[in-house]
C-alpha cells in the first residue's frame, strides 16, 4: 500500500480551491484528507485525487473524475491511468 510522507500531505491542496477564480474563501482553502493510504480527498468540493506509485495525481480533471464515486467505494489501489 502506497503511504505519502506526512509532510507533503501537509502542503498538498486541492488545485482547484486554490486557483484564481475557483478559490474557495478561507486563509486555508483546499486542505485534503487522506483515504485508503491511496486517494487524497477534498471533502468540500468534492475532488478526489489518486496517488499512483507513491505519487499524487493532481490534475484538477482527475479529481473531477471521481467527485460523483463515494469515499467507500473508491478503489484501491486507484485504477492506472
Amino acid at each position: 500500500m502506497t503511504i505519502i510522507n506526512q509532510e507533503l500531505l501537509e502542503i498538498l491542496r486541492c488545485p482547484h480551491c486554490v486557483s484564481g477564480p475557483t478559490r474557495q474563501p478561507g486563509d486555508d482553502p483546499g486542505k485534503l484528507t487522506l483515504v485508503k493510504e491511496c486517494w487524497l480527498v477534498q471533502p468540500e468540493c468534492g475532488r478526489k485525487y489518486p496517488i499512483r506509485d507513491g505519487i499524487p495525481i493532481m490534475l484538477i480533471q482527475e479529481g473531477e473524475k471521481w467527485m460523483n464515486t463515494k469515499v467507500e467505494d473508491l478503489p484501491v489501489p486507484p485504477p492506472a491511468e
